[in-house]
């Protein structure tokens, strides 16, 4: 399985925990490309702040962003601002 591969299943699970515990999450396709926009911006997702909420920020895109296994898919900047957000939020490594 590759890098990329592995994160999109990643994703999809930490998603289904999300909406398991029941975090609405806003339709989104889960490519590469849809999480590189979704850290391109500043603006927090309603579903980050429902995470940090129910203190599971270890199910966001952000916390798979700096995760070791996935980080060679985002660039610097894409993988500062996940941990930014992580760090704003109270995120505890």
């Amino acid at each position: 399985m590759t890098v990329e591969r592995a994160f999109l299943t990643a994703w999809e699970k930490a998603r289904q925990a999300a909406q398991a515990l029941g975090i609405r999450l806003r339709p989104q396709e889960l490519t590469l490309a849809a999480a590189k926009r979704a850290l391109s911006t500043r603006r927090l997702s309603d579903g980050f702040t429902a995470l940090q909420e129910a203190q599971r920020l270890d199910l966001t895109l952000e916390a798979l962003a700096v995760d070791r296994r996935f980080t060679s898919l985002f660039t610097d900047p894409e993988a500062n601002e996940a941990l930014t957000r992580l760090l704003e939020a109270g995120y505890r490594f």
